[in-house]
Order: structure tokens, then sequence, then C-alpha cells
């Protein structure tokens, strides 16, 4: 190999070094803004949840042991089937909440119904 070789091998090696070590922080700077991203919304989720929800289902999500279900158990991998329930309600029982909350605030409930209750 030439001198020229070995320095354009080098300057690719440190430009991939550098690459790798930038991308690596990028991500640990977005993953660290998801963390306190959630802690926000479950915390606006749980003011919205004892504002609009506690009355039915419970402060804390714990509830009398009613006909209503205890959101505590409700599946983590549902997010589809709350933001419906939530939108359209649910066998006459509960009602719509579509025209009363927003997507932004659907999507805080969900987070505090998915973190169990715990902020």
């Amino acid at each position: 190999m030439t001198g020229r070789s070995h320095a354009g091998s080098a300057a690719l090696a440190l430009a991939a070094a550098f690459a790798s070590a930038w991308s690596a922080s990028a991500g640990d700077t977005i993953e660290a803004g998801r963390h306190g991203s959630d802690a926000e919304r479950i915390a606006k989720g749980k003011a919205l949840y004892a504002e609009n929800c506690s009355h039915c289902h419970g402060f804390g999500m714990v509830n009398p042991g009613n006909v209503v279900p205890d959101l505590r158990e409700f599946p983590k991998d549902d997010e589809q089937r709350f933001i419906d329930t939530v939108l359209h309600g649910r066998n006459n029982r509960m009602p719509p909440w579509g025209d009363v909350l927003s997507s932004e605030e659907i999507e805080e409930l969900w987070a505090y119904v998915k973190a169990r209750g715990k902020s």
C-alpha cells in the first residue's frame, strides 16, 4: 500500500469511529428525552384521570369493585382499543370522551394507564 492509501484508510476509520460515537451519544440523548417526556405525559395523564375518570374508575385506578373495569389490568399492548373506547365510549356504560378530550390528552391518559397508575 502507498502512503496515500494508508492515510485514506486511517481517515475513513477515524470518520467511522467518530460517526459511531456521535450516533451512540445522540441515541442516548434521544432515549433520555423519551424518559423525561414519558414522565411528563404520565403526570399529565394522572391529572386528566383524576379530573375525568376517577369518579367511575376510582382514584389511582382502584375502583370499588363494581362493573367498571380495573384499568390497572388493561393490556399494555392494546393502545388502539383504549383510544377507541375513550373516543367512542363502551357498551352504553362509558360515555364517549372524543368531544371532551383532545388526541394528546387521550395519549396522556394512555401513558398513565399503561404505567399502571404509577407516576
